[in-house]
Formats: C-alpha cells, sequence, structure tokens
C-alpha cells in the first residue's frame, strides 16, 4: 500500500539528459504508454534494486534513477495505481485523458520535482561496475 511519500522510481534513459540535466521527457509518456507511466513503488523495491531489475532481469537501458512522490502525482491530479502484471513491483503513473499541453506541463512539474530530490541511484555511484 503506497502512501504520499512513497517514491515512485523511473528509469532514465541516456538520450534523456541533455547538457547534464534530465529532459522532462523522463516523466512524459509516450503514444506506445497510452497515457500510462511506468514507475517501480519505492515502497516494494530500492532506487537501485530498481535499476538492476530493469537493466538486468528485463534487459533495458538505463543510467539512473530518478524519483516523485505520490503527493506530487496527486498534487497534479495524476492517479496512481499498483499495476502487477508485468511484475509484483510495477505501478503506474496516470496521464490518460489529458490534452498533450496537459500531458507536456505535468510532465515538467514532476521532472522539476525529481530533479530537486535528485538522482536516488546513478550508474557512476557504483564503484563495483566497470
Amino acid at each position: 500500500m503506497t502512501t504520499p511519500d512513497t517514491l515512485l522510481h523511473r528509469q532514465v534513459n541516456p538520450s534523456w539528459v541533455q547538457d547534464g540535466r534530465v529532459t522532462s521527457q523522463l516523466f512524459k509518456p509516450s503514444p506506445k504508454d497510452e497515457g500510462r507511466l511506468s514507475v517501480y513503488d519505492g515502497d516494494r523495491m530500492s532506487a537501485p534494486a530498481a535499476w538492476a531489475h530493469f537493466t538486468g532481469i528485463l534487459g533495458f537501458l538505463s543510467i539512473g534513477v530518478m524519483s516523485v512522490t505520490v503527493a506530487e502525482c496527486i498534487t497534479h491530479e495524476l492517479p496512481v495505481e499498483p499495476d502487477p502484471e508485468p511484475f509484483p513491483e510495477h505501478t503506474i503513473i496516470r496521464f490518460d485523458g489529458l490534452s498533450p499541453n496537459e500531458v507536456r506541463r505535468r510532465a515538467k512539474y514532476l521532472t522539476k520535482a525529481a530533479q530537486v530530490r535528485g538522482w536516488q541511484y546513478r550508474l557512476e555511484q557504483d564503484s563495483t561496475r566497470s
């Protein structure tokens, strides 16, 4: 059960970093997402474990993890729901039903909140990897 303070971990694709800063693409669903942005429930999985799962088990590319809280999503009328079908810790932030301008605006807000919080895990932090 998530709380308002639950962190929602989002994987950072290297193409979403420009001039050292993460772009709002981080929290903007792509057309294939159908308005449902995939995140990890931070109460169920830590940021380093989420990164390891995403890159090692699922085989996707990520340079790290940034996070927002459930409360930050709710403040901008973005419902958060568990979606355990792909894996138990999978959660979605729902953008469906919003206009493209609203999606863009809310994605920028979430990205700013995540940037203020800072990286929850970054590949360079792990000195055991080469």
